[in-house]
């Protein structure tokens, strides 16, 4: 798998995300491979189901807003990208790690976590995206 194959299903992520498409988001996420998703504040989720509910439950609110997202850089770690970047939503800052795995010759979505930022660095112009 190549970083910018992981880059943009990334960038799929967020729009999706922002789109409150269900449907595209349930698509992205890995069927055969274990998964893991960690949204600020909550336990642990370990089985695509419960991860899919998380996100139809976040995605059907009606007062969730959307989110920008910036400065996404990929790690190659064997056959797993590693996508790191900074989620700015409602004014706060969270970073966020994004896991990716070919399955079926797809480029899937296996593990992602958020959490608060502190300090974040400011957005750089060549890698900012927007979820619009």
């Amino acid at each position: 798998m190549k970083t910018e194959q992981a880059l943009f299903a990334n960038d799929t992520f967020y729009l999706t995300f922002t789109s409150k498409d269900f449907d595209t988001m349930d698509r992205l996420w890995a069927n055969d491979h274990p998964v893991l998703c960690i949204h600020p504040g909550w336990p642990a989720l370990t089985e695509r189901q419960d991860v899919m509910e998380s996100w139809k439950r976040i995605l059907e609110n009606p007062g969730q807003p959307g989110m920008d997202f910036y400065n996404a850089s990929a790690l190659v770690v064997g056959n797993v990208v590693l996508v790191t970047c900074y989620e700015e939503l409602s004014g706060s800052i969270m970073v966020a790690t994004n896991g990716f795995v070919e399955e079926s010759g797809e480029i899937k979505l296996f593990h992602h976590q958020a959490a608060p930022c502190a300090e974040p660095p400011p957005p750089t112009s060549a890698q900012t995206g927007h979820a619009v």
